[in-house]
């Protein structure tokens, strides 16, 4: 399952091989946020360092590629407000049954119009790589 907002070079077969290789009822892509902002390292007043926009590896954030067993049905609910990454993810993790397959590669998600530029940009440099 996915979101089809988001750009990925990761290989779902992987994925998939992983989801299966485990006991759990989901697997959720993790991915390493893109920072939009320049990050301080601090000394109390005195900044140390700075790093402009820079890659956040130590942050995992949802990536929007999922897979399930059929046991997840259990989770849903017939109700027009359910919201996937609230309810029904939230108790499959508290559960423990939700592991992640982390994604070091590209992924890049489409929520803005500035997220639509970078893309095509990408795609018209012939440097896409996904």
């Amino acid at each position: 399952m996915t979101y089809g907002d988001g750009l990925t070079d990761a290989n779902l077969s992987e994925e998939l091989a992983f989801h299966l290789g485990h006991d759990k009822l989901g697997t959720v892509r993790g991915v390493n946020p893109p920072s939009r902002l320049g990050e301080f390292k601090l000394d109390g007043e005195n900044v140390l360092e700075f790093a402009e926009k820079p890659e956040l590896t130590e942050k995992w954030i949802n990536g929007g590629y999922f897979f399930f067993r059929r046991d997840f049905c259990k989770y849903l609910v017939d109700d027009e407000s359910l919201v996937l990454e609230q309810a029904p993810l939230s108790s499959l993790a508290k559960d423990q049954q939700l592991s992640v397959y982390k994604h070091s590669g590209f992924w890049q998600c489409m929520d803005t119009q500035r997220d639509r530029e970078y893309l095509d940009g990408l795609w018209k440099s012939g440097k896409a790589p996904w």
